[in-house]
């Protein structure tokens, strides 16, 4: 019962003592978008007054339902703060903002903040991410700080977009609780190539094969890229996995020299596309964990890698040797290789010890 308590006490706990050796202010640590960090532009600020219903309907997540008759809930803030005391059980939060098409080709993330806990967020109607998991295989994931990567087409530019987050709360304090909620995109981004972000096929174990570009992956897992795969329904799993994603092409990058870039992968990986090797980090046969989680996978590709004006397979093989897994942070893009360089000399140039703490 007071589990989730006596954690968030180690927590904080353990969060001073970093700052006492490291002779740093802690004000301002939680939210690094908003105490002066470099990392992250926000786009569009989503804190402020949400549509709010406790209960449980699928159909609240479409972007047609009609919500007039909801009540308005502060977001962030525990739900029990604002008249839904000694509430336990599901509830759905709804709002609507709008971007300019000036962002059409960044790079953009949902950032929810820290939600009590378990979430699943929809935009205009297509799941975007999700942490913890539902009952009745019911998993907390209180302590995880949302920032669920957006896939080309769920954005509409200039004109309204719905934004649903369905909630389940276990015991204390449920709801969204704290962080910069809002729509951000990476200061130093990669946003003119294929952005990678979102959904990809997912399986655990080891089977060469699934490298296969003919492989039927349809009863494969769903999974969002980048995240970690314990808050998305693989608790504890350590060992072996695959992801795999179809992606098209286009004939313009055919005279440009591309890099597959994976981001950050918890511990080593191999990439392969259209069942051929591209590119790998560590050594999968003797499972060398080292610090390979901390290095940004770009893998240079050759002129007969892809395939173009056409889709093509992308499957990673990951190993995992313990705690969190999977390809965790981005960006995860194909991108020229100039522009890979140019992110390059940005990123060492606007480094800084807090980012890299609290990364």
């Amino acid at each position: 019962m007071y589990f989730k308590l006596i954690k968030k006490v180690i927590d904080i706990s353990l969060l001073a003592a970093v700052f006492l050796i490291a002779g740093c202010n802690i004000e301002g640590t939680e939210n690094p978008e908003k105490s002066g960090s470099s990392e992250w532009e926000q786009i569009v600020g989503l804190t402020g007054n949400w549509k709010f219903s406790v209960g449980d309907n699928t159909e609240w997540a479409s972007p047609v339902y009609n919500d007039d008759n909801w009540d308005q809930i502060k977001v962030p803030s525990s739900w029990e703060n604002q008249g839904f005391h000694g509430y336990d059980g599901y509830a759905w939060y709804r709002t609507t903002f709008e971007i300019p098409e000036k962002y059409m080709n960044n790079v953009l993330y949902l950032f929810l903040g820290y939600v009590d806990d378990v979430d699943q967020a929809f935009i205009n109607g297509k799941q975007v991410g999700y942490s913890g998991s539902f009952p009745p295989n019911y998993r907390t994931a209180y302590d995880v700080n949302r920032r669920y990567p957006l896939p080309s087409g769920v954005l509409y530019f200039n004109k309204p977009n719905t934004i649903a987050v369905r909630v389940y709360d276990d015991e204390l304090e449920g709801g969204i609780l704290r962080g910069e909620i809002g729509i951000y995109t990476p200061a130093y981004s990669l946003d003119n190539g294929i952005n990678l972000a979102g959904t990809w096929k997912f399986r655990t174990g080891d089977n060469p094969d699934w490298k296969d570009s003919s492989l039927d992956d349809s009863n494969w897992s769903d999974i969002i890229v980048p995240g970690f795969w314990e808050t998305q329904g693989f608790p504890e799993y350590d060992g072996y996995a695959w992801y795999r994603k179809s992606v098209f092409v286009p004939q313009k990058y055919s005279s440009e020299k591309l890099v597959l870039v994976l981001g950050k992968i918890d511990d080593i990986d191999e990439a392969y596309i259209n069942g051929k090797l591209v590119g790998s980090t560590g050594n999968l046969d003797v499972r060398d964990m080292g610090d390979h989680y901390l290095k940004l996978r770009g893998y240079y590709l050759s002129h007969d890698n892809l395939k173009y004006g056409e889709n093509n397979i992308i499957a990673v093989r990951v190993f995992d040797g313990f705690r969190n897994g999977g390809i965790y942070e981005g960006p995860v893009t194909i991108i020229p290789q100039k522009d890979y360089i140019s992110y390059w000399n940005k990123l060492r140039n606007g480094e800084n010890f807090i980012e890299k703490i609290f990364n």
